[in-house]
């Protein structure tokens, strides 16, 4: 649906904030600790797909408007060892993204990492929070649910695992849109092929060029939820990659200073706050998922 009437647009900010209270309770019970924001840095992720440069002259330094705390969280684990943070994001995707009704340049991700944890201890922590999140909202929130006309279903845990390449023989590449439209439930997509994410995750050391990651997808045709996976911790993995990755160690200097120091193995994932809203509420658009939304190519919003 498209929202249409303050009485709906409230409904759907009602909805918003529960599954941040709801999150937010769900991870606190499971012994997490809430950390604040980065918001620029000398270093971000790189991402592997494209994204326009988001940089400001810090008292004549380059800095970087954060597009995701992955390193951050690494190096937080060096003092916590598990951690959460709703932090906002800042990805200038190009402008025909927008056209797909699921991108915003300006979005706020729930981040959370685990020290010495692995991607099935991440997975499951990821199915606990979704299904808690959806039962919260049911139980909290039935009148805006009903505003809305949405009838939200609560998936059972554990999910459906499917790896990418058997994802990628079924639909093609990219296969998001396709897989998610063909279920009822939320499925994981798990071992990613090097080539398609970042130097940082981790690497199948009895498989080379299978990654250790995962996402969750969303049915109904909403796409993908949330993603992560293990990480790279050891300096030499993470200069291999980098040099395999045609990345310049310039570029993530600072953070190698902290992975020189020493930073635990950890695995995490991030979901985003607006896209889970959007499929909660039932919406056609991300836009509609909050107010003051920023769409790619669009200048207007304030």
């Amino acid at each position: 649906m498209r929202v249409t009437t303050e009485t709906e647009r409230i409904a759907v900010l009602t909805l918003s904030s529960e599954i941040v209270r709801a999150a937010g309770a769900f991870l606190r019970d499971e012994g997490f600790l809430e950390i604040l924001p980065v918001l620029l840095s000398p270093i971000t992720d790189p991402l592997h797909h494209e994204t326009y440069a988001g940089s400001v002259d810090f008292y004549g330094a380059p800095y970087q408007l954060m597009k995701s705390m992955i390193f951050h969280k690494q190096i937080a684990l060096r003092t916590v060892p598990r951690i959460f943070c709703f932090s906002p994001n800042v990805r200038m995707e190009p402008p025909e993204r927008a056209a797909l009704g699921r991108y915003l340049a300006e979005f706020v991700q729930l981040d959370l990492e685990v020290r010495d944890a692995s991607r099935d201890d991440v997975l499951a922590l990821g199915e606990g929070l979704v299904v808690a999140v959806l039962k919260a909202v049911g139980e909290r929130c039935p009148d805006e649910l009903a505003r809305l006309g949405r009838n939200l279903k609560i998936p059972s845990a554990p999910f459906v695992r499917i790896r990418y390449a058997d994802a990628a023989d079924r639909f093609g590449e990219p296969f998001d849109d396709a897989l998610s439209a063909s279920i009822d439930a939320p499925v994981w997509v798990i071992d990613f092929p090097r080539r398609v994410r970042e130097f940082y995750d981790r690497e199948d050391p009895g498989r080379p060029d299978v990654l250790l990651d995962m996402d969750l997808i969303y049915p109904e045709g909403y796409g993908e939820a949330l993603s992560g996976g293990e990480r790279e911790h050891e300096l030499p993995r993470i200069l291999d990659r980098l040099r395999r990755d045609g990345i310049p160690r310039e570029r993530v200097s600072a953070y190698l200073t902290y992975v020189e120091k020493g930073v635990p193995r950890s695995a995490g994932f991030g979901i985003g706050v607006e896209r889970l809203t959007r499929y909660v509420a039932g919406l056609d658009r991300i836009e509609d998922a909050r107010l003051f939304p920023k769409i790619p190519g669009d200048t207007r919003a304030i």
